[in-house]
């Protein structure tokens, strides 16, 4: 038994040498090709094999791109278009969402381990988001996403808190201003696990029934599936297509509309 899985393993080793020999003559070729081109035009840059810097999973035949962080960001910018706050305070979530945001309105960013990110409209600082330092009702448009999953496991430098993200969303709920805004994201699936120490996935039931709980009203829920085959950002999407997610991507709107 251990003879043919020797074999085996061997066997995979030289198929896998091969392929790598194989990629190897295709980018040498390519090299070669640009070398020669060279010698035929404006010597505009230095082209030396020691500069060589391989790129070897790109050639794809479609351009790949992360599902969640493409379209939850999106997401929040369209209703962002359509609410047009006058000042949006956002907390933790992507940079390139607050940064780009900054380009047309005044943006205030909060993180745990604060960015030192310079742009016009856009002021950065720390905030412990267990605890934020923001008074009651006090914030009219608000966003935090794919944060609250990381809160309490340890991940970033944050103490180990197991409830860390049920504080985090209380807190949001409590400083969230009355007919204020909150988008909020995490990951979804068919139960809530605890994948330490990497993040939460939570059932979407569960957002829902601790945001009712402070008070806040469910305007809008759109999630990304896992697949593509499944959708981009599906409204209402169908309670039975959730049984089959592990790592899908939930997207609320929340409003607050009495105190």
């Amino acid at each position: 038994m251990n003879i043919k899985k020797n074999i085996a393993q061997i066997k995979n080793r030289l198929l896998e040498k091969s392929k790598r020999s194989l990629l190897w003559g295709v980018y040498d070729d390519q090299f070669n090709q640009l070398v020669k081109q060279a010698e035929h035009t404006r010597n505009r840059f230095v082209l030396d094999e020691k500069d060589v810097q391989l790129h070897t999973q790109d050639a794809t035949t479609q351009t790949n791109f992360d599902r969640h962080y493409i379209y939850h960001p999106a997401w929040a910018a369209r209703i962002l278009a359509e609410t047009k706050p006058k000042m949006h305070v956002d907390i933790s979530s992507t940079l390139h969402f607050c940064s780009m945001l900054s380009a047309f309105m005044p943006v205030k960013f909060y993180d745990y381990r604060p960015a030192a990110l310079e742009l016009s409209n856009l002021s950065c600082d720390a905030a412990d988001l267990t605890a934020l330092p923001f008074e009651d009702h006090s914030i009219a448009s608000l966003s935090c996403m794919h944060t609250v999953e990381h809160i309490g496991l340890g991940r970033y430098g944050d103490p180990i808190d197991y409830d860390g993200d049920w504080k985090a969303m209380k807190e949001l709920a409590r400083v969230l201003a009355k007919d204020g805004n909150l988008l909020f994201v995490v990951p979804i699936g068919h139960q809530s696990i605890i994948q330490f120490n990497g993040h939460r996935v939570y059932h979407p039931n569960a957002i829902k029934e601790i945001f009712a709980a402070e008070g806040l009203t469910l305007k809008e829920f759109v999630w990304i599936p896992e697949q593509s085959s499944d959708g981009g950002l599906v409204e209402n999407p169908d309670v039975l297509l959730l049984h089959h997610q592990t790592y899908a991507c939930g997207c609320f709107w929340f409003t607050k509309q009495s105190l």
